[in-house]
């Protein structure tokens, strides 16, 4: 079984070691690996490596990633998506919401560029060793520490009037956003509801990009599916990092682990073979370019 990156559609329903379970029996191998989990109620791009394709999800995990989701203002749940509890329904009526139209902008702009972001408390993080979720639903009261994130881009897309099943008033936004690896979307919707004062969580979320890839070259994947297509490392490579293009000489050097004269860029750089092979990836340390992974050892 060859070594490379799978790009994969995920269905609703499924979580990541689903997919990654699934996965792993199509292509007839244990060492599959996903850089960056999806929700079960969330669809769109997961990013799966491959046998030794997994060692690039360290550096692939933190690209940046777009999302397209829809949040409903005028309702709070537990875990600030559609599948925790309501835990308050404060709806928008016919003259709030004209007042949250005329208010959404300047509530979304506070929550664009370098933010400091409290992640949903249903998380995954540990707390003394517990997974966040686990306290949560364990009755516990969980409040995590605000972390450092950027969202790029928060656009409105469209706006829907809605009701919910007691015919509450809400509404229900459409937004496309682009931000940094560690960025819950299920908080924002939860802090854009804060802002405006009427409430808000995640009614929907699709990933459509993570780094330079993106969800139309992605392949869905069902209890069915018997094949997936697969992406090189060199092609992986090329269009995750910038390039170098080796000689013979260093392409013999690197395979064994040794240094090479400085890239000059400071960044993670793929190191390609004359003849297009995927080496290693290297960065700068001290005047030389270092291997910091090594894909075609010696």
């Amino acid at each position: 079984m060859s070594d490379g990156i799978v790009l994969i559609d995920k269905p609703p329903g499924w979580t990541s070691h689903d997919v990654v379970a699934r996965s792993r029996r199509v292509l007839g191998t244990r060492k599959v690996g996903h850089a960056g989990t999806l929700d079960p109620m969330a669809t769109g791009l997961l990013v799966l490596g491959v046998n030794r394709a997994t060692r690039l999800l360290t550096y692939l995990v933190g690209a940046d990633k777009e999302y397209l989701t829809t949040i409903r203002l005028g309702q709070d749940t537990l875990t600030d998506d559609a599948e925790g509890e309501v835990t308050r329904t404060s709806g928008i009526g016919s003259e709030g919401g004209r007042d949250v139209h005329d208010r959404l902008e300047a509530s979304i702009a506070t929550l664009r560029g370098p933010i400091e972001q409290v992640p949903s408390s249903v998380s995954a993080i540990k707390v003394d060793g517990k997974r966040s979720y686990a306290r949560v639903r364990g009755g516990e009261e969980v409040t995590l520490a605000a972390r450092p994130v950027t969202v790029h881009t928060f656009e409105v897309l469209a706006i829907h009037p809605a009701r919910t099943e007691d015919g509450i008033e809400v509404l229900d936004v459409e937004a496309r956003v682009e931000c940094t690896s560690g960025t819950y979307v299920r908080a924002l919707a939860r802090d854009l509801g804060r802002a405006l004062g009427t409430g808000g969580h995640l009614r929907a979320l699709r990933r459509t990009r993570v780094g330079d890839f993106a969800v139309a070259d992605a392949q869905p994947l069902t209890r069915e599916t018997a094949q997936l297509r697969m992406l090189d490392v060199a092609t992986v490579l090329r269009a995750a990092f910038p390039v170098r293009e080796l000689t013979d000489e260093e392409t013999r050097e690197l395979r064994f682990g040794r240094r090479l004269a400085a890239t000059g860029t400071g960044e993670v750089t793929a190191a390609l073979a004359p003849d297009g092979r995927g080496i290693a990836l290297v960065q700068d340390d001290g005047g030389r370019a270092r291997p910091v992974l090594v894909l075609d050892p010696a």
